[in-house]
């Protein structure tokens, strides 16, 4: 899915940050009351970042994608999105659902962005026909999504994402409905084509393991309301290989050191449910 970006503001001058957070809050009005679901959070993403957004359900980590989406406002703070040369930025989203239209072709499905945008026939050709190759679905390109597995139509969101050519890549759990094979050959095929084109990612998982995997820097959210609890830079050089890394002594120290961030907020959002529903 490719929407415009939230707020089309530059970044401050002399710094490369392509996403700024200041102050910003989310409040939903539910029938109990305001519900306060993203608190003062306050937060740089550099441009060209992989940034890994770790959380407990229901900590408001899907609602700030959606407000950098801009498909939710912001209730107060600011969101500054640095603009590309001569235009608006812009974003293609990856949900953890099948967000494929079920009655186009593969082709058709990863060439949508970039007709919506009416670009030229020979750079869709050349984009959508570069994507395809490089996530192993070419000679897919005339089936439809029910002709194909889970990870294969997550094969085709990824090279739809990639082809649109966005400034920002949100993901939201896109590898979570997957086997443990399947999720590993797309880490490693997202990798390689983050390598190429160095986009700004953000990505969400409950997988420390997958977010110590993809991620330069590692944002740990509290339980509701949302705050940063910890943002932490990823020790590992790049290029990686997923199974390697993992193989390292201190690849296990380091998921460890998330995981004890992450370990309280866990148990304190189960408070918190068996406390609602009491």
């Amino acid at each position: 899915m490719s929407t415009d970006a939230a707020t089309a503001a530059p970044a401050t001058a002399g710094t490369d940050v392509k996403i700024r957070l200041k102050n910003l809050t989310k409040t939903f009005e539910t029938k109990r009351g305001p519900f306060l679901a993203l608190d003062n959070l306050t937060l740089d993403i550099p441009t060209g970042c992989f940034f890994m957004i770790v959380g407990p359900s229901g900590c408001g980590k899907t609602t700030l994608l959606r407000i950098l989406a801009g498909l939710e406002t912001h209730t107060s703070g600011t969101v500054e999105i640095s603009k590309p040369a001569g235009g608006r930025p812009s974003n293609s989203m990856i949900f953890q659902g099948d967000s494929l239209f079920p009655w186009m072709t593969v082709w058709e499905n990863a060439a949508y962005g970039l007709n919506m945008r009416h670009k030229p026939k020979t750079e869709i050709k050349d984009r959508v026909g570069f994507f395809l190759g490089r996530t192993g679905m070419t000679r897919f390109a005339d089936h439809y999504p029910h002709q194909l597995s889970g990870g294969m139509r997550q094969r085709v969101s990824i090279c739809r994402a990639f082809a649109n050519d966005p400034d920002i890549l949100l993901m939201d759990e896109p590898f979570s409905a997957l086997d443990e094979q399947n999720k590993v050959l797309l880490q490693e095929e997202l990798l390689k084509i983050w390598e190429e084109t160095r986009k700004t990612v953000l990505f969400i998982t409950h997988s420390v393991d997958e977010a110590v995997t993809l991620g330069d820097r590692i944002m740990v959210m509290s339980a509701h309301p949302g705050r940063d609890k910890a943002t932490l830079d990823v020790p590992f050089e790049r290029p990686r290989e997923v199974l390697e890394l993992r193989a390292r002594p201190e690849y296990g120290e380091f998921v460890y050191k998330i995981w004890s961030y992450l370990r309280e907020e866990v148990h304190r959002a189960r408070a918190q449910d068996e406390g609602s529903s009491s």
